[in-house]
């Protein structure tokens, strides 16, 4: 209710933070299929969520996107969490805590020097046994985006669904993918390897990634204290979280590529 009614707010009134947000989604992406109003209710969220992060002190967001603001508000915000987070907050949907504590952690791990992206863990690759489909329904960050202007558009999977879904494929790449999770009281620091591979059109947001065992990576994946999210980042911040972790009490490093070893031959000056 409170993001709601500071989204309302903004929505109502003329701040130049949403007269920029407004230019910023009509500069930078097709928004043919959706209505002015539309663009302006979703740029006020995005405002509105900033201002709260700001007043709060907080430098990540977990929403509960699915389905409460669609019923509240008449959009989704997936849009609105690609464009925070491309400016280093943040936004994990489904209120997934963990997945927003990863994306701080994989973010400080570069100097925030590149933005995450927040995929679901879904299908494996048609034609290569090692190749795995990075989605979500539309928060990956604009400037990662394959086309030059990626689509606004409703969200897919259901026709009563509201505008709001940010879509296209971003693109590959060398890339670190991590995942922070804990089950009673003991937290583990999944980390890997992958990079992007040329694979099928799919809606939202995507990216085919290859790793180098796919079948041991889902073993550990679900053996461990984690769910289907993971944070992305196209950089290799492996070895700075894995060394984080001996400054963090009560967290495991759990590498699956590179392995312990080889990350612990880096940190001592060795190629990795």
């Amino acid at each position: 209710m409170d993001i709601q009614r500071a989204s309302k707010k903004v929505e109502s009134g003329n701040s130049p933070e949403l007269q920029e947000a407004v230019a910023y989604i009509k500069e930078k992406l097709d928004y043919s299929e959706v209505t002015a109003d539309d663009v302006k209710r979703i740029a006020a969220l995005k405002v509105a969520m900033k201002q709260y992060a700001e007043q709060t002190g907080s430098t990540a967001i977990a929403i509960q996107c699915w389905s409460s603001l669609q019923e509240a508000m008449g959009i989704m915000p997936c849009l609105a969490n690609a464009i925070l987070t491309d400016e280093q907050i943040p936004v994990t949907c489904e209120t997934d805590i963990h997945g927003a504590i990863t994306s701080v952690m994989v973010q400080a791990a570069t100097m925030n020097t590149a933005p995450t992206f927040f995929a679901d863990l879904t299908v494996r690759h048609p034609e290569n046994a090692n190749g795995e489909l990075l989605f979500h329904c539309g928060n990956f960050p604009v400037s990662l985006s394959v086309e030059e202007k990626p689509k606004l558009r409703k969200h897919f999977l259901f026709d009563d669904h509201s505008p709001g879904t940010h879509e296209g494929e971003i693109r590959g790449g060398g890339m670190t993918l991590a995942r922070f999770d804990g089950d009673h009281g003991e937290y583990q620091l999944f980390l890997g390897r992958a990079r992007g591979i040329q694979g099928p059109y799919t809606r939202g947001s995507y990216v085919w990634v290859e790793v180098n065992d796919w079948p041991l990576w889902e073993e550990k994946l679900v053996k461990g204290p984690y769910v289907h999210h993971s944070v992305g980042i196209h950089a290799n911040a492996i070895p700075a979280l894995y060394e984080a972790c001996n400054y963090i009490p009560g967290l495991t490093p759990d590498p699956v590529d590179p392995t312990e070893q080889e990350i612990q031959a880096w940190l001592r000056g060795a190629g990795l």
